[in-house]
């Protein structure tokens, strides 16, 4: 296939394009080059990428980076809650508006296959503490980070056909974690090795609330096993992309991480005020499309542990890695 991947230069983007051109793909990245474009070097060369730098509010840029393809995976936002709350107005236009505009280009353009980047936050809070939620739940979402990715996913849901020439999929993904050529230490797991392996010294804000955890390069094999499974499996479907037994609550994070850096100093300061708090059910994926995780937690903190020590990166204050 020919693939168009927005925000290819991204955390998740970066991991992803090189998985797609490894299978025979074509790959084309769309990225504004926000957080720049060192992630891409290692394709840079490839035969079968292609990159396009533009902003995905641009109508011609994205009318010109989708004609032609035959799938689009659209991983382009402003991503997280603290960004978002940041510049509400750009978020709204990036997250929701412009992605709107994306699905209608793409089906007029004649592309088949449509992955949307969603998260796992739009669950909110559990209504009931001793379950799991599942692609079934109510959606609560708390953030503007989250409304706009239910917006969008009720959008690309209701845009589904039946006989299957636009094939439209919602991906939840779990919190992200581990290297990626375009780093990020603003994510939980990440964030949390690196800060007591570097200053031996932790806050964490509401230790008992509870996330789903999934590496980055499990995150985009997800992707992957999407665009290439058949659509009749996937058409019309959201998927929670993750592993049940990867939720985790933050007290746990410190308790793996702890065995590599045992001087630590962890200060907790107990919140009952966060709404998200989420245990989430990966049974559909895994049953369906028969997608298994490669790399836990613990193997995460281990991967991202031997980056710190190992001074791989010179300075982990940069800007650069956070969004």
């Amino acid at each position: 296939m020919k693939i168009l991947v927005t925000g290819g230069a991204g955390y998740l983007g970066s991991t992803l394009v090189p998985l797609l051109l490894a299978e025979g793909h074509s790959v084309q990245v769309l990225d504004s080059l926000l957080h720049g474009g060192e992630s891409l070097l290692g394709v840079w060369a490839h035969p079968a990428f292609q990159f396009t730098r533009g902003d995905i509010r641009d109508r011609s840029v994205r009318q010109q980076a989708v004609s032609g393809c035959d799938a689009v995976v659209h991983l382009a936002a402003i991503v997280g809650d603290p960004a978002c709350a940041r510049e509400p107005d750009l978020s709204r236009t990036v997250n929701l508006d412009s992605s709107l505009a994306l699905i209608e280009e793409s089906r007029k353009a004649g592309v088949s296959r449509f992955v949307f980047a969603s998260t796992c936050s739009n669950y909110g809070k559990m209504s009931d503490q001793s379950k799991y939620v599942d692609e079934e739940s109510e959606l609560s979402p708390v953030s503007l980070y989250a409304e706009t990715k239910v917006a969008v996913e009720k959008a690309l849901l209701q845009s589904s056909d039946p006989s299957l020439k636009w094939c439209p999929t919602p991906l939840r993904f779990a919190t992200v974690f581990g290297v990626s050529t375009r780093m990020r230490f603003d994510l939980t797991v990440n964030e949390f090795t690196m800060e007591m392996l570097t200053k031996k010294h932790l806050v964490v804000f509401g230790e008992q609330f509870w996330r789903p955890y999934i590496h980055v390069r499990d995150a985009a094999r997800g992707i992957k096993l999407v665009l290439e499974s058949a659509a009749s499996k996937v058409a019309g479907r959201v998927f929670n992309v993750g592993s049940t037994d990867q939720n985790f609550q933050k007290q746990q994070l410190v308790d793996m991480i702890r065995p590599h850096v045992p001087e630590a100093v962890i200060e907790f300061v107990h919140k009952t005020e966060d709404p998200r708090d989420y245990r989430v059910s990966f049974a559909r994926i895994a049953d369906q499309l028969d997608f298994k995780i490669t790399r836990t937690v613990a193997e995460g903190i281990q991967e991202v542990s031997a980056l710190v020590r190992n001074n791989i990166i010179s300075d982990f204050t940069e800007k650069r890695f956070r969004n």
